[in-house]
């Protein structure tokens, strides 16, 4: 089972799109920033675990390792982690989808 084939998550679009904010002039605010690093940061530990879990699972198949005790905490990891983050990015769209619908 190849976790990773489900969710190629990259944080180098979120990067971007921080960068554009700053060149469009839009200063964000302390709260905002911390919010963001910890989601950028969310994700590069996903894609580390993600990672982590695919090399474990090729290290099994090519018989270099015989201990399916480190696959399976791997794969425990990267599933966990993933299910974490995907929790996470329903809650953003929910909550952006709402203030999209709020009336001025």
């Amino acid at each position: 089972m190849d976790i990773s084939s489900f969710y190629n998550i990259s944080s180098g679009a979120i990067q971007k799109a921080a960068e554009n904010s700053s060149i469009a002039n839009i200063q964000p605010t302390g709260e905002f920033t911390s919010l963001f690093d910890k989601a950028v940061e969310n994700l590069s530990t996903t894609n580390s675990y993600l990672s982590d879990a695919e090399n474990e699972e090729l290290r099994w198949a090519l018989g270099e390792t015989d201990n399916t005790h480190e696959l399976s905490i791997a794969l425990q990891k990267a599933s966990t982690a993933l299910q974490y983050t995907v929790a996470i990015r329903d809650k953003v769209l929910e909550a952006y989808k709402e203030i999209m619908q709020m009336q001025i």
